[in-house]
């Protein structure tokens, strides 16, 4: 039997094989998953834990930078950072292969205001990992104080500007993911009812975190001596 003559370059016509379409539709729903679980709801749980800043240092040293452990340290570091270089590395993929945006109006702007928070929030949370994490424990030897926070906040001018942009950021590109993940992602709302319904509340999460974030931000800046 003859076998079928081949060339050294692929059928570009041809459609994209079977394991590779279950590859890419995978990458696809973990890099929408690991969006909101865990490090979704961890990033609602840290920006809360930050209005402890109200009660005092000490207050805020426990909640957000303390904890029990070397072992606590490592488990939190690897539910937070794991799924949040998969998302990074997943969305920047993304943002290479797609061109545009069909929708017209507000779904077109929701396209790119999301793309823009997210080349915004990557660079604050590059930023505030080095300095608010890295950097203190790595390298001064302790974990982030209550005073070396509040007195960025409250005489740089630059910082608070940053903290304000980034917390902007995390709200709007989070409660977007959570309405592309129950439509778009995962398709658990395909009627236009149930879409309508999650961008209304995508908004309420949306003016949530807002709400939390810039309320912790001010508790910061006022905390300063």
């Amino acid at each position: 039997m003859a076998l079928p003559l081949t060339t050294d370059q692929p059928d570009r016509t041809a459609p994209p094989a079977a394991r590779e379409v279950a590859r890419t539709f995978v990458v696809s729903r973990l890099g929408s998953l690991f969006a909101l679980l865990p490090l979704g709801v961890w990033t609602v749980g840290h920006l809360w834990n930050q209005l402890a800043a109200y009660d005092g240092g000490p207050a805020w040293q426990s909640s957000v930078t303390a904890h029990s452990s070397d072992a606590s340290t490592a488990l939190t570091m690897t539910v937070v950072l794991v799924p949040l270089l998969w998302h990074t590395v997943w969305g920047i993929g993304r943002m290479f292969r797609t061109r545009g945006s069909s929708a017209r109006y507000f779904g077109s702007l929701r396209y790119w205001l999301q793309r823009a928070s997210a080349v915004g929030l990557l660079l604050f949370l590059g930023a505030h990992l080095w300095l608010a994490w890295a950097q203190p424990r790595f390298v001064e030897g302790h974990a982030e104080t209550f005073a070396d926070i509040s007195h960025e906040m409250h005489f740089h001018t630059p910082t608070l500007l940053v903290y304000v942009l980034g917390i902007l950021a995390i709200a709007y590109h989070l409660a977007n993911g959570v309405w592309s993940f129950f439509t778009m992602g995962w398709g658990i709302a395909v009627s236009k009812s149930a879409i309508k319904w999650f961008e209304r509340l995508a908004i309420v999460v949306f003016l949530f975190l807002l709400a939390i974030g810039w309320a912790a931000v001010y508790g910061l800046y006022s905390g300063a001596t």
